[in-house]
């Protein structure tokens, strides 16, 4: 079962296990029913300087099936991804954005249905207030170190990053901590008592750090 067949609390939980931060927090979908998997492309955004910058040239250089990162140090006043961006992206085949920050045009990547995780939403564009200083580089979202190919995951419930070189790992203790959950609901479903479902399920152990 690889990533994308997964959802992000069972890969929380396989990050929990396996002593993993990649839980980036507070990071939400405009939609519930928003779903991205893809590697990452890194972008950084610092405050303009004096020669004023641009917010979103690189989008040309996004290779398809990857998720935008962008690092905009969770600034609330001022927006790195609107309409052109979503409509460019829509149109090279990329997975979807996520934005530590926030993002702006929200109506048109609905309409589009185009996957796009941010802080929130605002009307306040970013040109002359964030420039695109870095695109391939580590990054952040919130307190989660992102590398250019890490794997992202978000859902309703938000987003995950895996490290590259985790990824096989952290699959199949994902797997295995979701066919533990199915055995368990299963046996609820059947008439079990919760509590005993989860004692022979060794749910209690399923996100202990090992």
């Amino acid at each position: 079962m690889g990533l994308t067949a997964l959802d992000t609390a069972t890969v929380s939980d396989a990050l929990d296990r396996l002593g993993l931060a990649g839980q980036a927090l507070g990071v939400r979908p405009l939609d519930p029913a928003m779903r991205v998997s893809g590697p990452a492309f890194t972008v950084a955004m610092l405050p303009v300087g004096a020669d004023g910058g641009t917010v979103g040239d690189y989008i040309d250089e996004v290779p398809e099936g990857a998720v935008v990162v962008i690092d905009a140090r969770g600034r609330s006043d001022a927006t790195v991804w609107g309409d052109l961006l979503t409509t460019a992206a829509r149109r090279r085949g990329v997975a979807g954005t996520v934005v530590d920050g926030v993002c702006r045009d929200s109506a048109r990547s609905r309409e589009l249905g185009y996957p796009l995780f941010a802080r929130g939403t605002a009307m306040r564009t970013g040109k002359a207030r964030l420039q695109m200083v870095a695109t391939r580089v580590p990054v952040a979202l919130g307190r989660i170190l992102v590398r250019p190919g890490d794997w992202i995951l978000g859902d309703a419930d938000g987003v995950v990053v895996v490290p590259a070189d985790r990824r096989s790992r952290v699959e199949t203790v994902a797997a295995r901590i979701a066919a533990a959950e199915d055995r368990i609901r299963r046996a609820v479903e059947n008439g079990e008592r919760l509590v005993d479902a989860r004692r022979s399920g060794g749910y209690h152990d399923l996100q202990s750090a090992r």
